[in-house]
């Protein structure tokens, strides 16, 4: 079994921890109290109790971190310090409908000496099934004790794609149109799951041969962004370029896939 870093340990333990109430609250979701944020975006006691779970735990282990998080926003650390991202429940309207299909999501993010920051630590834990996605910079990425490759097919004909479809106030339904007219005909099939990072160690484990989506926040990507880089694919903007993040656009698949994809991404936006 390949060892864990000092920090990997924190997060996952981190993680074990919160994972048991949310089991629990997603066993009695119909008596949870739920308050609205915003159109179709819904916050319950389940994500803010997990999120505090996992903020007492990194900052205790780390008391000079900054964080990065869904329902608290940024807290600012050392500035040379690195810094966690974090997302306590994604998935959150799975979670509120008894769908079993979420999980939590948490990765640092660290200064590099060019002045850029960079995520070199990764984990998508899933506490219904208890399965542990897991990489870190150079090391690969790992389900608990099993290398992880993406898919190694290089035909669309035989691909399957994730994607997150436009809802109520969120995304470019018009867009995301336009993509899927392109894509669709060309592929095995297209899944949307309702959880990006999901989606994302997934296509890291060869379950999905390709994702793309847009209007994502940092916490719903990071940690699955580097779980397919180490697991040997590729992520990318809508345009093939490297700044995703910037774009909020993500394009991601092995390398044969990805081109073609990219492709017909591309020629879709057009």
């Amino acid at each position: 079994m390949p060892s864990h870093s000092g920090i990997m340990t924190v997060i996952e333990r981190a993680a074990r921890k919160a994972a048991p109430r949310l089991r629990r609250d997603f066993n009695e979701v119909q008596q949870l109290q739920v308050s609205r944020k915003g159109p179709a975006d819904f916050v319950s006691q389940a994500d803010q109790r997990a999120e505090q779970t996992l903020y007492e735990e990194l900052v205790h282990a780390r008391p000079d971190w900054g964080f990065l998080m869904e329902e608290r926003g940024e807290i600012l650390g050392d500035p040379n310090k690195p810094r966690f991202i974090v997302d306590p429940l994604d998935g959150t309207s799975n979670f509120l409908h008894g769908i079993p299909h979420f999980c939590i999501s948490i990765a640092v993010e660290e200064p590099m000496p060019n002045g850029k920051r960079e995520i070199t630590t990764a984990l998508v834990y899933q506490p219904l099934t208890d399965e542990s996605f897991w990489a870190e910079k150079g090391r690969g990425a790992w389900l608990t004790d099993q290398r992880l490759r993406v898919s190694s097919r290089r035909d669309l004909s035989e691909s399957l794609i994730a994607t997150g479809i436009p809802f109520l106030g969120h995304g470019d339904f018009a867009q995301w149109s336009r993509i899927f007219g392109a894509v669709a005909p060309e592929v095995a099939g297209i899944r949307r799951l309702g959880a990006a990072a999901l989606d994302l160690a997934w296509l890291a484990a060869g379950r999905f041969d390709g994702f793309w989506e847009s209007d994502l926040k940092p916490w719903d990507v990071a940690a699955g962004m580097l779980l397919v880089k180490e697991a040997g694919g590729f992520v990318t903007d809508f345009r093939g370029g490297d700044r995703a993040i910037e774009r909020n656009e993500f394009l991601a698949a092995n390398d044969a896939l990805h081109s073609r994809l990219h492709k017909l991404v591309a020629g879709a936006l057009r």
